[in-house]
């Protein structure tokens, strides 16, 4: 029996043992690190993939679609920061991968989230985003305040960085810093090469429906050849659906085995990396390809190199476009639609030739969003008409390429 003198055993009192066993609040150790290269240190909680790896920061300001944007080929070498707080809410499934190889690695880097990822909660969710991330290689950390890091990246353009994720929590610092400082960076590099296909294919799949999934294309009227500097998914899906066979060749492709598979149209695929770089091949035979005639579509790096092509020149931007909501006039309708692109060079409006006419312009920053030869059947945009995610307004391109497609055919 206790004594009722006994404090030591009252609630009270074992309330005050407990408080005075309690450890001092302490912060919890960061497992995550982005290192910028002006040796900047931005702590976190580490997810995905363990490790680190070196690459460029930009920011994307899609709400949607994150499973297709890391999945992009033209974000290699990159780190992406979502300016939606909310990434991996929805999960992650096998239908919405944009490699046009499932099992291939779209060459991003890693991302950076402002919250931690919660469990899924959609009924197309196959697998949570952190195991996701971790069986396809990319580092993410969470808890970091996107908005300053995108503020950061407006005010002083995209940022060299290594991002790094170790339980533990422990790092070398220093090394890092050396080694984000040390990266060459954007300018220069051919990173189609990385992500392009290993040998020639053939697409039928079309677009996704409602209650059915994807379809096929049994009754093709046009035969695309797709060069694939880093092709996405659904840009072969549009092409299927409105009528296109498409056969997809490697990057470094001549212009001569191209044409002798005899296409009614040649599509130029968006891709990563520098389009100076990836032109010193590519330019001549795309040079070949314009002067033989056959319509011709380009979009993203396909844009810029056939822009190249045509004799003007292309510059890295400060900050790039990235996103889901980008504003761009065409100036043949005089609409203005909305477009998802994702690009860090661009090109430059001053360069175009005489043979050359801007057909769409960013209404962001006014940069060179669009261009068409006038003698020729060719015409390019530097905007994803495809989206994946993004709005639909510039599917109308793809009717447009089988237009020039049926009048040559009837020529």
């Amino acid at each position: 029996m206790t004594d009722e003198h006994d404090t030591g055993s009252s609630p009270l009192a074992r309330t005050h043992a407990a408080a005075a066993s309690t450890q001092p609040w302490a912060d919890e150790a960061p497992t995550a690190l982005l290192v910028l290269a002006n040796g900047t240190v931005i702590e976190g909680r580490g997810a995905g993939a363990t490790g680190s790896a070196v690459g460029e920061v930009c920011f994307n300001t899609a709400m949607t679609g994150y499973q297709e944007i890391l999945t992009d080929p033209s974000y290699a070498g990159q780190i992406i920061t979502f300016t939606f707080p909310h990434i991996g809410n929805v999960g992650a499934n096998t239908e919405d991968i944009e490699t046009s190889n499932l099992a291939a690695s779209s060459g991003v880097k890693g991302c950076v989230l402002r919250t931690s990822i919660t469990a899924p909660s959609n009924w197309r969710a196959a697998q949570d985003l952190d195991s996701w991330l971790k069986a396809r290689d990319i580092i993410a950390i969470t808890g970091v305040d996107t908005r300053a890091l995108t503020a950061l990246i407006r005010e002083n353009g995209m940022q060299n960085a290594v991002i790094a994720h170790s339980p533990d929590g422990v790092f070398d610092i220093d090394a890092l810093k050396r080694e984000a400082a040390a990266w060459s960076g954007m300018v220069g590099l051919d990173l189609a090469k990385d992500v392009t296909c290993g040998q020639s294919y053939t697409w039928d799949e079309t677009s996704w429906r409602w209650g059915e999934g994807y379809g096929r294309q049994e009754a093709p009227r046009f035969h695309v050849v797709a060069i694939d500097f880093g092709l996405k998914r659904n840009i072969l899906r549009e092409l299927a659906t409105v009528g296109c066979k498409i056969t997809v060749v490697p990057a470094d492709t001549s212009a001569e085995a191209i044409l002798a598979r005899k296409p009614d149209g040649v599509f130029v695929s968006n891709g990563p990396g520098d389009p100076a770089a990836t032109g010193k091949y590519a330019v001549p035979e795309l040079e070949k390809i314009i002067d033989s005639g056959v319509p011709t579509f380009g979009i993203c790096l396909g844009h810029q190199m056939l822009g190249r092509a045509l004799g003007a020149e292309t510059a890295k931007m400060h900050q790039g476009h990235h996103g889901a909501n980008h504003p761009v006039k065409d100036f043949e309708t005089h609409k203005v639609e909305i477009t998802s692109m994702n690009h860090g060079f661009a090109v430059t409006r001053e360069s175009l030739p005489e043979t050359v006419t801007e057909t769409h312009t960013s209404l962001f920053d006014g940069s060179n969003a669009g261009l068409k030869v006038k003698d020729k059947p060719v015409f390019s945009v530097q905007y994803h008409p495809e989206a994946s995610p993004g709005p639909q307004d510039s599917h109308y391109l793809f009717t447009r390429f089988v237009e020039l497609m049926a009048a040559r055919k009837t020529s």
